[in-house]
């Protein structure tokens, strides 16, 4: 009976984590930017909640039509890749059977025993075994527009809700302090909770993400100041 050894490596979750942390840091940083260059603009607390949802809106559509296109580009490139196999596996068994075992040759397989793996390989799935060993594409790996949209747009409105809440519930003296505050304590949340789930360092994760959130929130703040100062 064969042994089936399971584990969870952090790379089968690099689709839609890279795509929701992306969105979730955007979320927060773009939204709490937005609603702090508008209110350091002396904008009334309706006008300022009313830009920040919009941005919500519009920047979780923007995030989910981004990812789609960019990753459906890479999808019609592992499709053309996989038909233009499919022809040389119909049109040239046997140069195909060579430039795999070449390959595995380039791996550290003595020559006869490359070639031995490569036909064993072929007589199961020929196919399958260029697509992952010539082409370097795996099922964890293969592009998922739809996913990745779908994982931009949720987790940019659930990281813009943050802010958003924020501005309704904090006083309007105090609303900058209280956006920027909280803001840096969402970045560093998602930070570590991004950081764990890759399996890299919670500290650096959050320090990183954190530090430039908060010089992004700094700059926007500076551009509302000197045009509410104009005005």
């Amino acid at each position: 009976m064969p042994y089936l050894h399971r584990e969870r490596h952090a790379t089968g979750r690099m689709g839609w984590l890279r795509a929701a942390v992306l969105g979730a840091n955007d979320g927060i940083v773009s939204t709490a930017s937005l609603v702090m260059g508008v209110a350091a603009a002396h904008a009334t607390p309706s006008a300022i909640l009313t830009a920040g949802t919009a941005g919500l809106m519009a920047g979780a559509m923007s995030m989910a039509a981004g990812e789609y296109v960019s990753v459906q580009s890479q999808a019609d490139s592992e499709n053309a890749d996989l038909a233009r196999e499919k022809e040389e596996l119909a049109n040239d068994v046997e140069g195909e059977h060579k430039e795999l075992a070449a390959i595995y040759v380039g791996r550290g397989l003595d020559p006869s025993l490359a070639r031995q793996v490569a036909e064993q390989l072929m007589a199961h799935d020929a196919l399958d075994a260029h697509t992952r060993d010539e082409l370097g594409i795996t099922a964890t790996l293969r592009a998922r527009p739809l996913q990745a949209a779908a994982a931009s747009a949720i987790s940019f409105a659930t990281g813009a809700a943050c802010p958003l809440l924020v501005v309704a519930w904090a006083p309007a003296s105090g609303l900058l302090g209280w956006v920027f505050l909280t803001a840096l304590v969402f970045l560093a949340v998602l930070g570590g909770i991004a950081a764990r789930t890759g399996g890299a360092s919670v500290r650096v994760g959050a320090l990183r993400i954190t530090v430039w959130g908060a010089l992004a929130m700094a700059m926007t703040t500076l551009v509302g100041t000197l045009f509410g100062g104009v005005g």
